[in-house]
């Protein structure tokens, strides 16, 4: 009888650490899963959005009560989805842009601008605005589809998750003596034939001012000079399918991505940016970077971790007196002509002005890209 007793025992035993084990391992394969954490949302940065962790949603925005052109006016719309963010790429060099010995296939598929990471996050509420003046300080316009465009006359000014759709000449314009403009989020375009010269439009964004002015993250077409500055901080923004036109004077309109026109008393920054010029080069097509020394010296300018594209070359570096003028780590795309511009990539490089760096450029199927020495 002893014996069956610890026989009867000792199975006993063995039934509850058996069942002891199967519990503990159902408890852990519960609270670890076997899925990737969640993905974190990146950040509304310049640096981090579209070129950090592949497939990271940026946050909606939240709605805004002060949605105004005017204190009495009021916003509209709910967060929305952000579209997702560019695919993964191989390896990754510093600030997302893949290192120089890596092709690129598209500006979206490397971690530059598209269409996914541009324009407004939140649903819009049509605004027949027409040519409209802002006269308040302090005025913020968010969640506005906007069938006009926006003449400002004050000071910190904010356009953010909206739309323009102007046939005037600019989309946007900054008056001289006024500061703090920043236009985020936004898409800013056009319907061609409709505009004031000869049926042409020709500035999305334009800073007639001396002080900086900030565009980022905004899907911006159609415009010949799509972005006209001397002074900025132009980054993410996608720039696309600006459209050819043969101007007032009858002589097709040149066309640039973002333009100045030297002179500048500030600094101007062309950051992370997708820029793309398809004009012909006989239907106007000067550049996606033209940093002309038109109305003075072209002086402290950073074009840095772009894609270029188009244009007679994809970039104009401020000619001979040029200063301080950095370009650095950006991709010269062949989407349009085989050396990136018609012509060639770059022209106009001042090698030996002060304070001028020429440093880690490259054409997207990764061949280095250096300037031809300035006759």
């Amino acid at each position: 009888m002893a014996v069956r007793h610890r026989r009867t025992v000792l199975g006993a035993w063995l039934l509850a650490a058996v069942l002891l084990a199967a519990g503990l391992a159902l408890f852990r394969a519960d609270h670890t899963g076997s899925g990737e954490p969640a993905a974190v949302p990146c950040p509304d940065s310049a640096l981090d959005c579209p070129g950090g962790t592949a497939g990271t949603p940026r946050p909606p925005a939240s709605p805004s009560a002060d949605a105004s052109a005017s204190p009495s006016a009021s916003g509209t719309a709910s967060p929305a989805p952000t579209p997702g963010a560019p695919s993964a790429t191989p390896s990754k060099g510093p600030g997302g842009t893949p290192p120089a010995t890596t092709a690129c296939s598209s500006p979206g598929a490397c971690g530059f601008p598209d269409a996914r990471t541009t324009g407004p996050r939140i649903p819009l509420e049509r605004h027949d605005t027409g040519n409209m003046s802002v006269k308040t300080d302090g005025t913020v316009i968010r969640g506005w589809d906007i069938r006009g465009s926006l003449d400002v006359y004050a000071n910190d000014v904010t356009v953010i998750d909206s739309r323009i759709t102007s046939a005037n000449w600019w989309g946007i314009n900054l008056r001289p003596g006024f500061s703090g403009l920043k236009v985020l989020h936004t898409t800013i375009t056009a319907v061609p034939g409709k505009g004031p010269d000869n049926g042409g439009v020709n500035y999305a964004v334009s800073n007639m001012g001396v002080s900086s002015v900030e565009v980022g993250w905004c899907d911006i077409s159609v415009f010949g000079n799509a972005l006209s500055m001397g002074q900025g901080d132009l980054h993410d923004n996608y720039v696309h399918d600006i459209v050819a036109f043969r101007n007032l004077g009858g002589e097709w309109q040149h066309t640039d991505a973002v333009i100045s026109g030297g002179g500048n008393k500030g600094r101007l920054t062309v950051r992370h940016n997708t820029l793309l010029n398809p004009v012909p080069v006989d239907r106007g097509a000067t550049a996606a970077v033209g940093l002309f020394a038109d109305t003075g010296v072209v002086s402290s300018v950073v074009v840095d971790r772009n894609w270029l594209a188009g244009g007679a070359y994809a970039l104009y570096g401020g000619g001979p007196g040029a200063t301080g003028i950095q370009v650095t780590d950006n991709v010269f795309s062949t989407q349009y002509h085989p050396a990136a511009g018609a012509y060639g990539a770059v022209t106009a490089w001042n090698a030996g002005g002060a304070g001028n760096l020429w440093r880690g450029n490259r054409m997207s199927d990764g061949r280095p890209v250096v300037p031809e020495p300035a006759p």
